[in-house]
């Protein structure tokens, strides 16, 4: 059974930052994309990031770029969101997902599996 556990949410302030992780187990996810989104209360599911589980390709929404990065950790079998210089409208509950397509990788709807998801709260 394929399951995604995230940590490491919280709540921080504005300009501070957090480290997410997922960790992934029931298979074996090397060919997969690793995703993150996150959903604020009364909006649509966003994308955030993206990592290739092999090779080092990543993908980012622009309302994060250069705030976030996303990595890996193979023997671990765990991604990372690091999320710096956060702000108040990063607020959110952030889910990891993984798809085993490289197609539409900002879309959520391809992702095969999610997370439970996880609360971040930026305070001003």
């Amino acid at each position: 059974q394929v399951q995604l556990v995230e940590s490491g949410g919280g709540l921080v302030q504005a300009g501070g930052s957090l480290r997410l992780s997922c960790a992934a187990s029931g298979r074996t996810f090397s060919s997969y994309i690793m995703g993150w989104f996150r959903q604020a209360p009364g909006k649509e599911r966003e994308f955030v990031a993206a990592i290739r589980w092999s090779g080092s390709v990543t993908w980012y929404a622009d309302s994060v770029k250069g705030r976030f990065t996303t990595s890996r950790d193979n023997a671990k079998n765990t991604v990372y969101l690091q999320m710096n210089s956060l702000k108040p409208e990063d607020t959110a509950v952030y889910y990891c997902a993984a798809r085993n397509t490289i197609v539409r990788v900002t879309m959520a709807s391809g992702y095969d599996y999610w997370g439970q998801g996880i609360q971040v709260t930026v305070s001003s």
